[in-house]
């Protein structure tokens, strides 16, 4: 099926598992319960599926926090950051509200709001509900969702449910206090600031009373964790073990954020963030007692657009000051929109089925895996240029099959077709971010590139433009095997970036 076009944007192991039971896979959503499957498959920050059709967007409408961690700063006039905690505008209700629809009349395949600080939703009780209060009324097609440190939880549980919000994010960095208080200087609780052991305890007893609570009245939870080197890697795969047997759904690891000039205490104090190799290696460690997600982004507080994209420029106050919004007739587009992409995903999951079950007909492969990384701007095909990529997402193509790790960020190399090749630094820069990987797909690759790459031992490959990732991955695995390529492990193979 040929997809209507959606908006006029420009295109911009080692404890391993089979293709089949890692991460958030088609097979394991045709394995939940109907009910759950509905609510996730438009759902890009819970469906690996989802990403690549659907947007997302937050609204900015809280500004305070009630605890301290040591890997966040918030900013609230920030345009240069790509990360949690970070906003170029806060907003009134009243504001996020026009926002929203202003984002979901011109971007119809967005199909989620959610709000995810600056600060904590919870800590905003009256902006907060307000705003989804509002949204449920003038535009009950879009999914609500909320993210939290989990606090303040408990007592917002029955006010979530009024307003129809069945998805909720946790970040639970931790089940054991003595680890918490490495993390979490102060919290701030019943009006008094609390440090120390004594803190995180309360914290994590109410994150685990919020979670037990949501789940007794069906709401969908995912769990949030940050990885931090030295603190709580060793301790996420317990976290894992507790929140699953609690009835969360999802688990998404994700690296600590800890550049100095972000200005937060890690950053400040030199702790590292986790190289790809680590994370990958925990998330494996704790796929076998949770689903886990490996296509989160990190967003901003105030992210708008596809996973991977941020169009929040072309939504600022004053620009959707002078938008009219005929929010009616822009339904009406989003569900034939929505539609549409929701025939093409389950077409294309019925022929990704029937593809798998021929794989496994063919003689089984004995040979290593092999990391890839795939420029694409979504739908599930290769489309981007090598040299226009700002980001690349990473397969694992083994003879189980293909599954997607994580994505890498990049620095655009080429700014256009006159411009390319003026970037050495940026192309050594990408190239670094993609070591481990043995080949880059991509739609085109230029000269200049194509010969650092294959210096870097990186092959490069241009020829499954538009071709569906992983059966494009798994062709270029099968040319690998026959050439030879993977008889021996090359020693940048698993380097850390």
């Amino acid at each position: 099926m040929q997809l209507p076009v959606l908006n006029d944007a420009p295109a911009a192991k080692k404890g391993g598992c089979s293709a089949s039971s890692c991460g958030s896979t088609d097979n394991q959503m045709d394995s939940l319960p109907d009910s759950i499957r509905e609510k996730v498959q438009n759902h890009p920050c819970y469906s690996e599926d989802a990403h690549h059709y659907f947007a997302r967007m937050h609204v900015a409408v809280a500004p305070a926090c009630n605890i301290q961690c040591h890997y966040c700063n918030r900013k609230y006039d920030c345009a240069n950051e790509s990360r949690p905690g970070v906003v170029s505008e806060l907003l009134t209700p009243d504001q996020a509200v026009k926002k929203t629809m202003a984002v979901a009349a011109t971007i119809p395949q967005m199909t989620v709001l959610g709000i995810a600080g600056p600060g904590d939703p919870l800590a905003n009780p009256e902006r907060t509900f307000e705003t989804f209060r509002r949204l449920s009324e003038e535009a009950p097609d879009i999914k609500l969702c909320v993210s939290t440190n989990g606090l303040a939880l408990p007592d917002a549980v029955e006010e979530l449910s009024k307003h129809n919000i069945d998805h909720v994010t946790i970040t639970i960095n931790c089940v054991d206090p003595e680890i918490g208080a490495k993390i979490y200087p102060w919290i701030y609780w019943q009006n008094k600031r609390i440090k120390g052991v004594k803190a995180a305890k309360i914290l994590i007893e109410q994150q685990q009373k919020g979670l037990e609570m949501l789940i007794a009245k069906g709401i969908l939870v995912k769990v949030n964790s940050v990885m931090i080197p030295g603190v709580n890697d060793q301790h996420l795969a317990e976290v894992s073990k507790v929140v699953k047997s609690k009835g969360a759904f999802l688990h998404n690891v994700m690296p600590l954020i800890a550049e100095a000039e972000h200005g937060t205490f890690y950053g400040v104090m030199g702790q590292r963030g986790p190289t790809p190799d680590e994370l990958q290696d925990l998330q494996d460690s704790c796929s076998g007692d949770m689903n886990m997600m490996r296509h989160c982004r990190q967003c901003r507080a105030d992210a708008v657009g596809m996973l991977g994209e941020d169009r929040g420029d072309e939504f600022t106050l004053d620009k959707i000051e002078d938008m009219e919004i005929d929010y009616q007739a822009a339904m009406e587009k989003r569900k034939v929109i929505h539609q549409a992409i929701q025939a093409e995903m389950d077409s294309k999951r019925l022929e990704k089925a029937e593809k798998a079950a021929q794989h496994k007909q063919e003689p089984k492969l004995t040979t290593r895996p092999v990391l890839m990384a795939v420029a694409t701007s979504g739908q599930g095909v290769i489309n981007v240029h090598f040299g226009h990529a700002k980001e690349f997402l990473i397969y694992e193509a083994s003879p189980d099959g293909v599954r997607f790790i994580s994505h890498r960020k990049a620095d655009q190399y080429c700014g256009g077709d006159t411009t390319c090749g003026d970037g050495e630094s940026t192309l050594q820069v990408t190239i670094r971010a993609l070591a481990g990987c043995e080949a880059v797909l991509c739609s085109k690759v230029g000269y200049e590139p194509w010969e650092q790459l294959e210096k870097a031992g990186i092959q490069p490959n241009g020829e499954h433009a538009m071709e569906p990732i992983e059966e494009a991955v798994m062709a270029v695995y099968k040319e690998m095997a026959a050439a030879g390529k993977l008889d021996e492990k090359p020693e940048t193979v698993r380097a850390s970036a």
